[in-house]
């Protein structure tokens, strides 16, 4: 089911920006990360604080249908708010990675798992490894997935 409420776009304009453009042109435009030319998904969460629809680019790592969502912040000391949105309610999730979004379900992943997509995310965007180095914090992995229907 779709999550619903009042929408608060981010308050970095350029990714409002990005997210809104992606969305209206069914994921044509604006699917890359600024002029680098990756790929990213739009990825929405509900906020665990104000109950508001959030929504914000992520780079795109897909393998066989489920995608790692990398909570690196640049490499920032502490985790980015999508992340604790997403663990405090991992089914308040969509994932649109083209024309249509779809709901989905996201768990943190470790050891051998973290490792394998880890790895994929860092051939995917290799400043991810960059941004592990920078941080004294180990940099979370979730892996989301389609919802099961009903």
């Amino acid at each position: 089911m779709p999550l619903v409420g009042e929408y608060e776009p981010s308050p970095s304009a350029w990714v409002a920006d990005q997210v809104a453009e992606y969305e209206r042109s069914g994921g044509r435009r604006a699917n890359t990360l600024r002029d680098t030319g990756l790929p990213i998904i739009v990825v929405t969460t509900r906020g665990v604080r104000t109950g508001k629809i959030r929504k914000f680019a992520l780079m795109r790592v897909e393998h066989d249908g489920e995608y790692a969502l990398v909570a690196s912040k640049g490499g920032a000391p502490e985790h980015p708010v999508w992340y604790r949105n997403i663990t405090a309610d991992p089914t308040a999730l969509m994932i649109q990675d083209g024309p249509e979004p779809f709901d989905a379900v996201a768990r943190e992943v470790t050891g051998e798992e973290k490792a394998t997509w880890w790895a994929r995310a860092v051939d995917a965007y290799p400043p991810y490894a960059e941004y592990q180095e920078h941080t004294s914090r180990e940099i979370p992995v979730l892996v989301a997935r389609r919802a099961d229907p009903g």
